[in-house]
């Protein structure tokens, strides 16, 4: 079975951030590389949040239509709703680990997802979130991970 990789904001981010010369190329080849092997994964929270964020954040941001494409394009990922279950999961993470309650919704929806792995830089790489490890994508490589 191939291990899939749950992608969070700022990895998207940092793949169309021109004034990040060193994250921007690690996140691009980290998201082609998901996408050639069909093992990326989200969340509409992400998706949300990414929208917001290069649209109205980020200098020089993306036009609403190119934000809008990358959206459709992430459907493919069959984001993660926030229902009821993701939400009680969200309250027990948010216990169990001490995280914030966005962080805890990025878990939940990773962890529903089926998710191996967690693409942020926003945890500690190499933390077991109850078998959903954290990986930096600016520290470790696919390559590195053997997923498949």
């Amino acid at each position: 079975m191939t291990a899939t990789v749950f992608v969070d904001t700022n990895v998207l981010l940092y793949a169309r951030d021109a004034s990040e010369p060193i994250k921007q190329p690690l996140a691009r080849h980290w998201l082609d590389e998901l996408w050639a092997r069909r093992i990326g994964r989200t969340s509409h929270q992400v998706m949300h949040e990414y929208y917001v964020a290069v649209t109205r954040k980020l200098k020089p941001g993306l036009s609403h239509a190119d934000a809008q494409a990358d959206i459709r394009d992430l459907m493919a990922w069959r984001p993660v709703p926030a229902d009821q279950d993701i939400i009680e999961d969200v309250w027990w993470l948010e216990t169990r680990f001490e995280l914030s309650y966005w962080d805890a919704l990025v878990v939940a929806a990773a962890r529903a997802a089926g998710c191996d792995r967690l693409l942020t830089e926003d945890r500690q790489d190499g933390q077991n979130l109850d078998g959903l490890i954290v990986t930096n994508p600016f520290t470790t490589t696919l390559e590195e991970l053997n997923l498949g």
